[in-house]
């Protein structure tokens, strides 16, 4: 049987416990998990947006120019640069620090329904699927 300061105890740690439990932001800039890009990732209307901002390799070693968009089917996309691409497409809310829409891999240059997953204040989760084949990476903070 609870004494009547467990109720007032109980509603003071629930209440704490909510505060910690606080939505985290995916704003800001992350780095792949291979190490190899920035993502800057922004609120974009109710959801999030997010492009490419640097690069390991930001030149094409063939031809010594900029890198582009070269896997792209499409050959006015083709020609775009990696940096300032755009990676999320529709990118709406789904769940607690959770976003659903498409991401662009410029490896393949195809899309693919996506999930974007904050699982701690420097971690984020990254999945794309092909049907029922889903995979994915982390990326960590590049800095705050």
């Amino acid at each position: 049987m609870f004494s009547r300061f467990a109720l007032p105890f109980l509603v003071v740690a629930a209440l704490l416990g909510a505060t910690s439990a606080q939505a985290q932001s995916a704003d800001g800039t992350w780095l792949t998990q291979a190490g190899d890009a920035r993502v800057k990732i922004n609120k974009c209307g109710d959801g999030i947006c997010g492009h490419i901002v640097w690069l390991r390799e930001p030149y094409d070693t063939a031809t010594g120019q900029p890198a582009t968009d070269s896997k792209n089917p499409n050959p006015a996309l083709a020609r775009r640069p990696m940096i300032g691409l755009p990676l999320f497409n529709g990118m709406q809310p789904s769940g607690p620090n959770k976003w659903s829409g498409q991401i662009y891999n410029a490896d393949d240059g195809s899309s693919y329904a996506s999930s974007v997953t904050v699982t701690s204040s420097d971690l984020l989760r990254v999945e794309g699927c092909v049907g029922a084949l889903c995979g994915g990476e982390t990326w960590t903070r590049a800095g705050r």
